[in-house]
């Protein structure tokens, strides 16, 4: 899509993603309700209603089909493709951790090319694309009301460090770490040596929009679901980063291994991460 479209695109989306974000809000800190999809898979009430609003209201303005955390969805051969988590990082949310965001991206030709996230308890909001002619567009600024301090915001770069022992880092873990040796554990353990230091804040959408505002030098977690990345890596590529897989390819869509750098230190991470983890596997049902 050209900028034109991609604006028309950023309007909507960012309407629909601080109207979830203020419904959402109502629940932080409150000790909701949580419900378990898994050992450590949690879901609220506030994650089905934020999602219904972003589907409604994209559904409703843009031509493009949605898949989502909590409802699914059906892709459209050809077509353009929102992917949607109506809180990344619910069990930080669950909790009354401020680490949690609603994260809007979407796909073209199989690339993440658009990403909005919100994350009100943060007090903060990022969104950028990459349009078809490569012109990029990235921001970071304050959630809230357009008087509030930062509403004006700041152009994403990413930083200029380029050695990985002067980097800091951020990675997660699976859902299934507790049954499955691919857990990232060996790898955590391993990176948190070779660089200054390694954060695991619960967010995979909002460590990718740390690396795109250079407050990360990188970050790297496996068997991620595009609704957790779609639109954080978006947001990277329109900063100057760079996303890939494990072996240094793009196609990190279908494997939902992610790697994703200031570009300076992308090499270095690959390498390290090698040494102690297999490349990427595609994950079943997908690829």
């Amino acid at each position: 899509m050209n900028r034109n479209d991609l604006e028309r695109v950023l309007t909507v989306c960012r309407g629909a993603a601080r109207d979830a974000g203020t419904l959402v809000m109502k629940g932080y800190r409150r000790r909701p309700v949580i419900e378990h999809k898994g050992a450590v898979d949690l879901v609220t009430s506030f994650d089905r209603e934020s999602e219904l609003l972003l589907r409604d209201r994209l559904t409703t303005e843009l031509p493009f089909p949605v898949i989502g955390e909590e409802g699914g969805g059906t892709l459209v051969q050809g077509q353009p493709v929102f992917y949607v988590d109506p809180i990344d990082g619910t069990t930080n949310f669950a909790h009354g951790h401020p680490f949690w965001c609603i994260a809007i991206g979407l796909i073209e030709n199989g690339v993440p090319v658009f990403g909005v996230v919100v994350a009100p308890a943060l007090g903060l909001e990022w969104f950028g694309f990459v349009a078809t002619d490569g012109e990029a567009v990235a921001m970071r600024r304050a959630w809230g009301p357009a008087n509030v301090e930062g509403a004006e915001g700041e152009p994403c770069k990413v930083s200029v460090t380029d050695r990985l022992e002067d980097s800091l880092l951020a990675t997660g873990f699976p859902y299934d770490r507790k049954t499955s040796s691919d857990n990232n554990f060996d790898a955590f353990v391993a990176i948190k040596k070779k660089c200054q230091a390694v954060r695991r804040c619960g967010s995979a959408t909002l460590d990718l929009c740390l690396v795109a505002d250079g407050t990360y030098e990188g970050y790297w977690e496996r068997k991620l679901r595009p609704w957790d990345f779609v639109g954080g890596s978006a947001i990277v590529r329109a900063s100057g980063g760079r996303v890939t897989d494990y072996d240094g390819r793009e196609d990190y869509v279908s494997t939902g291994h992610v790697i994703a750098t200031n570009g300076a230190i992308h090499q270095q991470l690959i390498d390290q991460l090698a040494l102690v983890v297999p490349g990427s596997m595609t994950l079943p049902g997908q690829g």
